[in-house]
């Protein structure tokens, strides 16, 4: 009988990584970043433990979109009284919190539970091309 590889807490090494958005597709982008969070990229990725590694993203303001998506892309929010839903177009979003619309693209690839909300948390996405994440020593992503 085969038993099955759990890594230990002393087991796992996360690293920091940067990722420059400036130029990058949206969806693909997302797509890169929720893997590295979740650890798929590592040979000791386990399902349901936190393997991955902490992502730093630079210049969210600077990212492309295909086709009519700025214009046909909306962002919902509801205050649970009547009447009360927002709707703000990508556009919109990207011009006045470039930081929510790849955060909420990767919240849409991660788990809908505990785990993915805690990876979430390993999440920082900035505006600009600075971040205050120096003394961590992030490694840009490879790939």
């Amino acid at each position: 009988m085969q038993k099955t590889y759990f890594p230990k807490q002393g087991d796992i090494t996360r690293k920091w990584v940067v990722v420059d958005a400036d130029g990058q597709n949206l969806g693909r982008l997302a797509t890169r970043l929720a893997c590295t969070l979740l650890g798929k990229d590592k040979p000791t990725f386990t399902p349901g433990a936190e393997t991955g590694d902490f992502v730093i993203v630079i210049n969210a303001e600077k990212i492309t979109v295909t086709g009519k998506r700025l214009d046909d892309k909306f962002y919902y929010r509801v205050s649970g009284y009547p009447g009360g839903i927002r709707k703000v177009s990508l556009r919109e979003q990207l011009r006045k919190h470039p930081e929510r619309v790849i955060t909420a693209a990767v919240r849409g690839m991660l788990p809908k539970n505990r785990y993915g909300r805690s990876l979430l948390g390993h999440l920082r996405v900035y505006a600009g091309a600075e971040h205050p994440h120096s003394a961590q020593m992030p490694k840009p992503l490879k790939g």
